[in-house]
Formats: structure tokens, sequence, C-alpha cells
């Protein structure tokens, strides 16, 4: 049994005016193309999705946030001295921006932009860093930092230094990694600087009880995407249906978060029909895990040249900073 579509096409259905259009055409390819059932991870997070993220952090299980945190806390007067202060820190799917206070006390700089694609939790964070950094010009910016982006006027002129903790990279295959890495240097510009989160290859033992937690948290930041496709898409599925599964998939060196039917299921998502079999997922995330020449070489393939790199006493997780330095021909 595999998913079908009701003959009835969807150019009728009146999308509703607070929905995203891209989340529409990733949940619709998902369910109308059997064999690449998966939604991209980025729409995990709307607001509760963004909630959950930040209460997944917090769980003894999920090393990254705490390792990550202890690696900025130390480090970040490191970067502000490679970089200089000033200029304009630009974050790239910011959430609850907890990190950046470390960077933003190092760095002193003259504006921060938050980007993420959760408006109403970006706003919120926003207010929230302005209050903290009153001498910050805080200009938060609504949108998906896959592309290429043009930032707030207020940050015209400024030197420039990205942020993107949080190891978000892993979430993409490394052709979209490239890609992103592509667009953040067209965003920031030649001479700018990148300073990211990359987590390392570790045990299975480690990494998969860091997504799925015995609290079961991660497994409810999962389900939120079928509520989410509920709500927005006038969707039936039921989630009851559905087990959280993640699992390391060593071939691709990556966690894999899937949603597995239970039981044979019939749906409907946008008024047309789809089926599942038992058994059957839909991929929901990726988590890529590099190792320290793999990194190195994503970031040159995306016109970044690595600077600095630092990482904890275990070697679970690398801070780097990187530079877009003017490309050069061969010689």
């Amino acid at each position: 049994m595999s998913i079908s579509s009701s003959a009835s096409e969807t150019a009728s259905y009146a999308l509703p005016d607070n929905v995203d259009p891209g989340f529409y055409e990733a949940v619709m390819a998902c369910f109308r193309t059997p064999e690449r059932r998966a939604i991209p991870a980025r729409w995990l997070y709307d607001q509760a999705g963004s909630e959950l993220f930040e209460a997944i952090t917090e769980l003894p299980e999920y090393y990254p946030t705490r390792t990550e945190t202890a690696l900025l806390e130390q480090r970040c007067p490191d970067v502000a001295e490679i970089t200089g202060k000033g200029g304009c820190v630009v974050e790239f799917g910011s959430g609850s921006s907890t990190k950046t206070p470390h960077l933003l006390r190092a760095v002193a700089p003259v504006s921060y932009v938050p980007i993420d694609i959760s408006g109403d939790f970006l706003r919120q964070s926003a207010e929230a860093l302005a209050s903290d950094f009153p001498a910050i010009n805080v200009l938060p910016l609504e949108g998906d930092f896959m592309g290429d982006l043009v930032l707030p006027e207020g940050a015209a002129g400024q030197r420039r230094l990205g942020f993107f903790p949080g190891s978000t990279i892993g979430n993409m295959v490394p052709r979209t990694s490239v890609d992103l890495l592509r667009s953040m240097r067209n965003t920031l510009g030649t001479g700018a600087y990148l300073l990211i989160g990359i987590d390392r290859i570790k045990s299975p033992d480690v990494l998969v009880p860091a997504y799925d937690d015995s609290a079961g948290v991660t497994a409810e930041f999962n389900y939120n995407l079928l509520r989410r496709i509920n709500s927005e898409l006038d969707g039936t599925i039921p989630v009851q249906s559905f087990r959280h599964e993640a699992r390391w998939n060593d071939n691709y060196a990556r966690i894999e978060m899937h949603l597995e039917a239970l039981n044979d299921i019939a749906f409907e998502v946008a008024g047309e029909g789809f089926t599942m079999a038992k058994g059957e997922t839909i991929h929901t995330e990726n988590s890529h895990k590099y190792g320290p020449r793999d990194a190195r070489l994503m970031l040159r393939a995306g016109g970044w040249v690595t600077v600095a790199e630092w990482t904890d006493p275990k070697d679970w997780f690398a801070l780097i900073l990187a530079e877009a330095k003017p490309y050069q021909s061969a010689p």
C-alpha cells in the first residue's frame, strides 16, 4: 500500500492568507511523491515547534546546546580579537537567540540582525535582546535564510560577522549546505566572517538518545509537524497513528528523524486524499555530523576559508570561524 492522491487536484484549494506557500508546496510534494516522502526540517519550526525545540535544548541527553554554549562562553573573546569589535552581527536561524549574548558581549556590534522563519518567535526574542543590549541596534528580519537576503538599511556599510550556531548546517544534505554557505557569503559580502557550530561524528550510543529522549520531548517536536499540517492545511492526519523514530545512518554520517505509520491509514490534506501503509515513514529531519576535514572542505566549497577552530575537551562539537576571502583563480 503506497501513498496515493485523489483524482481531484488542488487548483481550487484556497490557501489561507496566514499559511506560507512554501509550506504547502513542501507538504504536498511529500504526500504526492511516494518515492520521496520527506518534508524539509525547517517546517518543524512554527511557534509551537520553536518552543518545543527550546525545551529539547535543555534535556540531559541533548549535548549540543550545552557543549556549544560552553565553547561560546570561553571563545567569543578570541573571536572578537580576530574579527575586531563593532560592525554588524547577522544570525541565521536565530530562534530564541539564547547563545547570542555571549557573542554580542564580546564583539559589541553596532547592529544585530536576527533572521528566522518563525515571525512571532523572532520578534519576541528580538525585543528581549534589545532590552538587554540597549546600545545595539536590533533589526529583526523575518524570512527563509536558505537564499540570498537583503539586510536592513540599518546594517548598511558595516563590517559583518555571520553567526550560525547549533550545528543547524547539519540539517541539510551536503549539496544544500554548500549552497547555503554560498548564499551566506553573498548576503554578508567579501571580507565578512562566519562563526558556525559543527557537530562532530561520535558514537550512536550518544547520538541516538539526543534525538529520542526519555521524556518524549523530541517526539512531540516531530508530531507537531503533523499537527501543523492539520491546522494550517485542513488536514485529517491521525497523529496518534504515528511513531517518532531516530536512527543513525552510518553511510551518510547522520541522524535521521522519521514519523512511522503504526497501521494503515487514510487522510486528507488541502482537499486531497492520501493513504499510508503500516511501517511507511515520513522523513522529517537529518542531522549530519562532520569530521574536522569534512567541515573545512564544506566551508571551502561554500566560499569560506577557516581561520580558527575550537573544540570541547571530548571533541564532540566544534566552533569554526571562517572568512570570505576574495576568490582566487588557479595559478
